[in-house]
């Protein structure tokens, strides 16, 4: 049978074997008629909020936070709108400021903002990277419940209106993305960044896909984001087209929440038993822009692989791993998942990055992981911590031979996209 992967900005077309593969697909929605109108609708009639309007009305500044380059989502399309909202409610361009919520990413050079939010809004409107080590550039916001003070940017906390906005998906430690994380870790400072993702919250067994309530991680997240008073957040869902398919505007709780349920619907697959083998990918560009991303694809294999088995990942990656990044050193240092989970573990280990090690060492510690990427080396794949793999047929072909001929495979295409569970 013939299934095509969402790989870089295209497909990936591979041929498997036709009577034990299981392919596993969020459900299809076609993309919204008019993505510009649907978005206007939202913010116009909000839930659990004023209209952005009516809240930007007399006020005097607005900070817009924006996802970065590692994510999809459709920023032309949703911040004009806002921006009209805002320039409707007597706002002037040079009080809005556009936040890119990096988290610890790097800065966007001119031409990757350029691609991400149009070249009109780039030269018209004053753009803020923060810098999650900067302290100088950020404000205290107030004391959290764990007794850690809430350190954020300050061209985004001194706003008289904020705005949040992202996509939902599936997270594979947070619950789902959107909502709060524009905040935490978006301009957050390091040292908050590595509260919410230590090695004790992250090894949490509700720290995982689909959950929010419960989850540490999304609870803290989401505690960090109130504590700065957002104003209104405007998130979409996606298809694997990068087409619109909902939109949730107004308050952040309210607003997530019913994203979530949307999403939930939509992306979480039960399965009755695990597969000997799962192919995943990391959904594509911008996605699997490098491997540090690509490890959402891996551990959502990893929810259906039984111990054991085998995972193939297919990110293109041309952002590399990123080479010498803390994510990429900790890997070096480490050598293999066990050393890993080990030195993370470790009382007083702190490390940037660290957080993206320990999930994929958990992955590896439950099956062989194999990594297909046109744009890193077999070395380059092998300091990784993985195993390369050139031709995914062919090492499909292999497993069988070890697995057995009857072996059960599944088939991710869209990987981190789509929930799978195993109905226990």
């Amino acid at each position: 049978m013939r299934v095509e992967l969402l790989y870089g900005r295209g497909k990936k077309a591979i041929e498997l074997p036709d009577g034990n593969v299981t392919v596993i697909e969020p459900l299809y929605l076609e993309g919204m008629e008019d993505e510009r109108q649907a978005i206007r609708n939202a913010v116009r009639e909000p839930i659990g909020s004023p209209s952005l309007y009516e809240i930007a009305k007399g006020k005097k500044t607005a900070a817009i936070n924006f996802c970065d380059a590692t994510r999809p989502v459709p920023n032309k399309k949703i911040l004009p709108v806002i921006l009209e909202e805002l320039r409707s409610a007597g706002m002037k361009d040079e009080d809005i400021v556009l936040v890119n919520s990096l988290g610890t990413h790097r800065p966007a050079p001119k031409e990757e903002l350029i691609e991400l939010l149009g070249e009109d809004i780039v030269s018209r409107y004053r753009i803020a990277q923060p810098d999650c080590l900067d302290k100088d550039s950020m404000m205290d916001a107030g004391v959290l419940s764990d007794g850690q003070h809430m350190w954020v940017n300050k061209d985004y906390l001194s706003a008289d209106v904020k705005v949040l906005t992202g996509f939902i998906e599936p997270h594979f430690f947070a619950g789902f993305s959107g909502g709060g994380k524009l905040v935490y870790p978006g301009v957050a400072s390091l040292e908050n960044i590595k509260v919410a993702h230590s090695y004790k919250i992250l090894a949490n067994k509700n720290s995982t896909w689909g959950i929010t309530k419960g989850n540490p991680v999304w609870e803290l997240l989401t505690e960090g984001a109130l504590i700065t008073k957002p104003d209104f957040i405007v998130n979409v869902t996606l298809n694997k087209d990068k087409q619109v398919t909902n939109v949730f505007a107004g308050a952040l709780l309210e607003a997530h929440a019913q994203g979530t349920q949307f999403v939930k619907r939509t992306a979480m697959r039960e399965v009755e038993e695990p597969f000997d083998v799962v192919i995943t990918t990391n959904s594509g560009y911008p996605l699997d822009r490098n491997l540090y991303q690509a490890v959402k694809g891996m551990s959502a294999a990893a929810g259906i692989v039984r111990k054991g088995g085998a995972i193939i990942s297919a990110a293109q990656c041309i952002d590399g791993i990123p080479a010498n990044s803390h994510y990429h050193n900790l890997l070096k240092m480490a050598g293999g998942p066990m050393r890993a989970l080990e030195i993370i573990s470790e009382a007083g280990f702190s490390m940037q990055d660290q957080w993206q090690v320990q999930l994929q060492a958990d992955v590896q510690v439950k099956a062989d992981v194999y990594l297909y990427s046109e744009c890193l080396s077999d070395d380059e794949i092998r300091s990784a911590m993985l195993e390369p793999c050139r031709d995914i047929e062919a090492k499909v072909a292999e497993l069988l031979s070890k697995y057995g001929k009857d072996a059960r495979i599944c088939v991710l295409p869209e990987g981190p996209q789509t929930i799978p569970y195993i109905n226990r």
